[in-house]
């Protein structure tokens, strides 16, 4: 008779914190004496260390969460159901313990427990893959350094040495990193991946990714504040004593872990599929999670660590490269992630779209960005530490509608694709606004997200961040599209629609005639 396993201790209903390895070798102990039923093995089990506990369920109800956000119109309204919708779903799984959405909310997905962009979640000793998403690692990097010449110069500089859109790099023209060559790849998430590590390095993909160029005065008052948050290091980088302020140029990179991560977030929700069908029952698939305390758990989190590690090589790879091309030394930078897992004790605060704000280990609160769209000025800030939000803050500026519906909703309006041009003139006057792939992308405008205004408000209404300065727009590089056609937008239904008034008109124009 084969030995019992692990597996099968777990898939008869013992937890992962149960004394599994002592439970196996009491069962070994006496299959060597004769025994040779599995059913009779499991009797003894439980006579000697107790029955297994019932697998784990959905709650019967939504525990509560926090809402940082007044819905002040009709859409936004319409989007908050939407997103309570999903928070109240995922508020029923058995390991979150505490939840909280942002000002930027919005909904991610179909999927029933989908946590909505803009979502934060406590989490009893346990990772969720689906809450932290295919995007692992979407996060902000800043690169202060002094103007080397005008805003479209380095303009052309920064388009050259950053990449978007499908595929990663070719092998012809990969950018090597030290990361790269880190001895992980034997970890089963991983494994495989190294290539895929290669070839996206200094990518930064498609959507709603950014390379963005700015300027920013730091005053004495600002470095002052620094100082008294605890980093002073950047305070002394940014203004020497005798100055009373001085302005910079800012590189700021928004992206993930492209094709690296995506693959990860397959295997971590496919393990985290398997994993809750041993130990409990009808979780939705967006609520499925990994035990830490498990093999499989901890190797998850490694995964998670490198992955973090590999995606801010990433972004420092595009700056190193940017500053080298215009020699201009780095003053300093940070970053910060806002699509990832955080543990604290034993804890995991996951977030989708949500910017940590809380203090860290030597008690210094967390130094981050939130960047509003591509014609406002990114935030800097410093966490609140308002544990009544989970101590998050908004990522960006979120979304009343989805970019698909947004695109349908403008090109049915403004069916030209001299419309696309006009918008974007209007609402990023002045500023060098490009797409890396040839043509705009106008869910991607200031028209595609919530009011800049209304964040800002409701990150100091709700007492989220403190807003240190601010990096004022001059230029921002986006994926945008191969295509033109603004046709491609529309259903079939509403290109006939076009296409039968077109003819109308033809056809009043030659009456008028």
């Amino acid at each position: 008779m084969k030995p019992l396993t692990k597996a099968d201790l777990l898939e008869a209903g013992y937890q992962v914190d149960a004394p599994l390895q002592k439970m196996l070798e009491f069962t070994d102990t006496h299959i060597t004496r004769g025994i040779s039923s599995h059913k009779y093995l499991f009797k003894l089990l439980a006579r000697e260390f107790g029955a297994p506990s019932p697998l784990l369920e959905m709650r019967d109800h939504s525990l509560g969460y926090t809402q940082a956000l007044t819905p002040q119109t009709k859409q936004d309204r319409a989007n908050l159901n939407q997103v309570d919708t999903k928070m109240q779903e995922l508020m029923k799984c058995p390991k979150v313990l505490a939840g909280s959405i942002m000002p930027d909310s919005c909904p991610s997905g179909p999927r029933p427990a989908e946590i909505p962009v803009g979502g934060a979640i406590a989490v009893d000793n346990a990772i969720i893959p689906a809450a932290h998403s295919a995007d692992i690692c979407c996060s902000l990097y800043v690169s202060f350094y002094e103007a080397r010449t005008d805003v479209a110069s380095e303009m052309d500089t920064l388009q050259q040495v950053t990449k978007f859109g499908p595929g990663g790099r070719h092998w012809d023209y990969l950018i090597d990193h030290e990361v790269i060559h880190e001895d992980v790849w034997d970890n089963p998430f991983l494994s495989g991946l190294k290539d895929r590590a290669k070839i996206y390095m200094a990518d930064q993909g498609d959507g709603n990714h950014f390379a963005y160029l700015g300027k920013v005065t730091f005053s004495k008052a600002d470095t002052d504040r620094l100082r008294q948050a605890g980093y002073a290091e950047i305070a002394d980088q940014l203004l020497q004593s005798e100055e009373e302020q001085k302005e910079y140029r800012a590189l700021v990179t928004h992206h993930g872990s492209r094709g690296l991560g995506s693959h990860l977030y397959k295997r971590g929700l496919g393990a985290a599929i398997k994993h809750t069908k041993k130990v409990a029952k009808d979780i939705p698939e967006a609520a499925a999670w990994l035990d830490y305390d498990t093999p499989e758990g901890q190797a998850y989190w490694d995964a998670l660590q490198y992955v973090s590690r590999w995606t801010l090589a990433n972004h420092q790879s595009i700056h190193t490269k940017f500053l080298h091309s215009l020699s201009a030394p780095l003053v300093c930078s940070f970053g910060n992630e806002h699509n990832f897992v955080w543990k604290r004790d034993n804890v995991f605060y996951h977030g989708k779209g949500a910017t940590p704000a809380w203090k860290d280990e030597s008690g210094r609160p967390l130094l981050g960005m939130i960047p509003l769209n591509m014609a406002e000025p990114i935030l800097i800030v410093l966490g609140r530490d308002n544990k009544e939000f989970l101590s998050f803050a908004p990522h960006g500026a979120g979304r009343n509608t989805s970019r698909t519906r947004f695109k349908r909703e403008f090109y049915k309006s403004a069916p030209s694709p001299k419309a696309v041009e006009q918008s974007l003139a209007h609402h990023a006057q002045g500023l060098d606004i490009r797409w890396y792939l040839g043509n705009p992308d106008i869910s991607e405008s200031p028209l595609g997200y919530k009011s800049a205004t209304f964040i800002r408000e409701q990150i100091q209404t709700f007492g989220l961040a403190d807003i240190l300065t601010e990096i004022e727009p001059l230029g921002s590089i986006m994926a945008g599209s191969k295509t033109k056609s603004s046709e491609e937008e529309l259903t079939p239904k509403q290109k006939r629609q076009i296409k039968h008034r077109a003819e109308r008109r033809r056809v009043k124009q030659s009456l008028n005639w």
